[in-house]
């Protein structure tokens, strides 16, 4: 998912995108309560299920009951989800019931009468839900909202209920006494991944109230439910400001130099909109003469940011974005309450528990030890990306003041305005690099940039990636099937849906990844499957999806995400692929596939112009190398910011003391902006924090500082091909096995930060990464 900031809105929306939206956590309530499931499966997501022979009758009327194989979306409808979470949780309650009497029993069980019983009771319900929540992502609707909204209360205290039982707690601690007395070792991946799930699961329980009891085990739960509710109606909330704004132009001269691409993209919006209010109309989109209707999901917003000449329409774009969700320009359905009211009783839960503060709670399930450690790597950064930002800002205000006439003067406009910052750090890319991202666009057709991805799987990764469109039933007609084999073996792996283009109708804004199905020797599924969504520029008129450079990253992005997904040779569910990975190292993959898109023989396997089939010109691509590193210092600043925002707001802001005029959560903006990005404060109406889903809706609360603590190790990780020569073939191919073989298979089966030890031999270094950023 995409956020911006004051200044550099439309970059941050673009770099955000690229990392986006992800909502991944341990607790096995929040697999079943977080209404955002971006890109990762909650730990016990893989094994929702219950046996399902009562429900036969049910079943064979309810496509969302038919779990055998690939969810049937060509049938699934909102009126299928009540009845189908009735069926699984009454089946649910009934055997983690029975479950519960047999772990009571005076003899201990074993593991194998433990985890895999809980992974078999709980499939189905996972396999379920999974589903709503994915189509409340993809397919919204005013009939699955209210559908998702009033069986997500029984979900949560479902979940709860197997979180805080005692007898499952306690047979998991009496199988830790046993292999503590036994000393197992751990050198068998099947024993280290056994145990580890046995870890987790008591960290998980322990953080989800197991250990309390009466008022504050009883209020520990409705805050859990509450919050669970915020996170939906936030989401929802972002959603609607955002499909709501909508800026008509029927002055060609107000776009004048903007690419056709955009223009394209406006006038098919505006007939889209046309129809939708009047089903007879007979607009048809018309480029060149318009008119054009500007929205805010992502290919239109950082299109009119980067291109848009008329200011009066960017700073009416850029503040319609900034305010999104606010009490500025809708009351109702503003995030402000949401916002005090989320962070108060994370807060609460947090004391419940035991700890000082939110924060403290967060990272005690990820790989940094302490508050005080993140901000001692963002503060190394910020020490090198600071001056770097400043001069970048201050280079694209030089510009402004040079070319922009009377209107951008110097003695007329001493600083830019945010809405300024985007537009003309494109010209001053342009002019440095003499490159413009339009002329990139006919080298990056959607399906060529697939074909050229899956390629490069095969080479370093020994994977064959073949189109299976029709195997599957699909939510959309843009979606794509595809299945994963093994080169060696021949074997099918794994499979995954792609959604691409940007639907502003019924799609959140973004790019995620998710699971569909998980890898579970319990739940006898072996062939693990991944929902990749994105919200890239889609087909118009006659021409194919022409993607930017910035989507292509992004669909790289996600795929590193899902590869991790589908190559796991952990086969226990909650260390399967993404699960029980901690949240700090779950994008290094996804980072760590971006810097493909940089590499000559990746690049020239698919960057062919799609009309003449001619290769990318090479001083092409010798300038798009060279602007890798440019605005580095903003966005780093940018990141920073983020995520050093997010960890006060969840651990030293009172939220409850705003009541008696103590500081507000914009306050709490501005003072983190004035240490991480003072060259760009943010505007007195800046609304940013009333769509930061990532940290209210998400997931990742307390945790957005995981982009740069993850971009550490990817960085260091694409270090290890640049050492032997990315020229190399031979050495290149036997470095991608070993990432293969550690990062990308051993799922949370074993701590992350030992994984990376294994396939580099040493613990993480930053300096790959300034090196990267040009800020070494």
């Amino acid at each position: 998912m995409k956020i911006d900031s004051a200044a550099i809105a439309s970059m941050a929306f673009a770099a955000a995108a690229s990392s986006s939206a992800r909502a991944f956590t341990a607790q096995t309530s929040a697999t079943f309560a977080s209404t955002s499931r971006r890109f990762a499966a909650r730990s016990l997501v893989a094994m929702a299920s219950s046996t399902a022979g009562s429900n036969a009758d049910a079943e064979n009327q309810n496509p969302l009951l038919d779990t055998s194989g690939l969810p049937k979306f060509a049938s699934i409808e909102p009126k299928h989800l009540t009845p189908a979470v009735q069926s699984v949780l009454s089946d649910f309650e009934r055997d983690f019931e029975s479950l519960e009497s047999k772990l009571a029993a005076p003899a201990p069980g074993s593991y194998d009468d433990v985890l895999p019983e809980v992974e078999r009771v709980q499939e189905k319900l996972g396999y379920v839900w999974g589903v709503a929540g994915h189509l409340n992502g993809v397919k919204n609707s005013d009939d699955l909202r209210a559908a998702y909204e009033e069986n997500q209360p029984k979900v949560v205290e479902l979940s709860s209920k197997v979180s805080q039982s005692k007898a499952l707690f306690e047979a998991l601690k009496s199988i830790e006494r046993s292999w503590e007395a036994s000393s197992p070792g751990t050198e068998d991946f099947k024993v280290a991944q056994m145990q580890r799930a046995v870890d987790l699961n008591i960290r998980s329980m322990t953080l989800g109230g197991v250990g309390l009891e009466g008022a504050d085990k009883e209020r520990f739960n409705e805050i859990k439910m509450r919050l669970a509710e915020l996170s939906t109606k936030f989401s929802n909330n972002v959603l609607d400001a955002t499909k709501a704004f909508g800026m008509t132009v029927d002055d060609p001269k107000d776009f004048e130099g903007v690419p056709s691409s955009a223009k394209g993209m406006w006038a098919a919006a505006y007939a889209a909109h046309a129809k939708a209010e009047d089903a007879d109309s007979t607009v048809e989109p018309d480029a060149e003469k318009g008119p054009w209707r500007v929205t805010l999901d992502g290919p239109s917003y950082i299109a009119a940011m980067s291109h848009l000449p008329n200011r009066g329409l960017r700073e009416k774009v850029y503040k319609g974005y900034l305010t999104r969700a606010s009490e500025l320009n809708d009351s109702a359905g503003s995030n402000v309450p949401l916002i005090y009211e989320i962070l108060e009783l994370k807060a609460e839960m947090a004391k419940v528990l035991g700890y000082d503060n939110y924060a403290e709670l967060s990272l005690a399930r990820k790989m940094a030890p302490s508050v005080d450690a993140v901000r001692e790597l963002s503060d190394l950064i910020a020490d090198k990306a600071l001056p770097a930002a400043i001069k970048e800002l201050e280079e694209i205000t030089a510009l402004a003041h040079k070319n922009g006439g009377e209107e951008y003067a110097e003695e007329a406009m001493e600083k830019l305005a945010p809405w300024d910052v985007t537009f003309w750090s494109e010209r001053l890319k342009e002019s440095k690099f003499e490159l413009k991202e339009e002329e990139l666009r006919p080298y990056f057709e959607l399906n060529a940039v697939l074909d050229g991805m899956f390629s490069l799987f095969e080479r370093i990764f020994n994977i064959e990636v073949r189109r299976a469109d029709g195997e599957a039933e699909v939510w959309n007609d843009d979606v794509m099937f595809f299945n994963v084999h093994d080169k060696e073996s021949g074997d099918h792996i794994a499979s995954f849906f792609l959604d691409p283009y940007s639907r502003p109708a019924d799609k959140r804004p973004g790019a995620w990844m998710d699971v569909c199905i998980g890898k579970s020797d319990a739940c006898k599924r072996d062939v693990p499957v991944a929902y990749l969504t994105c919200n890239g520029s889609p087909p118009v008129g006659d021409k194919p999806s022409l993607m930017t450079f910035r989507e292509s990253e992004t669909l790289f992005h996600e795929a590193g995400h899902g590869l991790q997904h589908m190559l796991t040779r952990a086969s226990v569910g909650d260390v399967a692929g993404i699960n029980g990975v901690d949240w700090d190292a779950v994008e290094l993959p996804s980072q760590f596939m971006e810097n493909w898109l940089y590499d000559e023989p990746t690049l020239y396997g698919f960057a062919k112009h799609y009309e003449t089939g001619e290769p990318l010109p090479k001083e092409m691509f010798e300038k798009l190398k060279l602007q890798k590193t440019y605005g580095a210092g903003m966005m780093a600043c940018r990141q920073l910011y983020f995520g050093q925002m997010d960890l006060e707001l969840h651990s030293n802001f009172d939220a409850a003391a705003n009541k008696e005029g103590g500081e507000s959560i914009f306050d709490v903006q501005r003072r983190v902006a004035e240490k991480y990005s003072p060259y760009n404060m943010p505007l007195p109406e800046d609304r940013f924090l009333c769509a930061f889903s990532h940290i209210f809706a998400g997931g990742y609360a307390a945790g957005y500082y995981s982009y740069k603590w993850a971009e550490v190790m990817s960085a260091d990780a694409f270090g290890a091909f640049e050492e032997v020569g990315l020229d190399n073939e031979e050495e290149v191919k036997r470095v991608g096995k070993l990432f293969r073989d550690t990062v990308l298979s051993l799922g949370g089966g074993i701590a992350p930060g030992e994984v990376f030890r294994m396939f580099r031999g040493r613990d993480p270094s930053p300096e790959a990464l300034l090196r990267h950023n040009g800020l070494a």
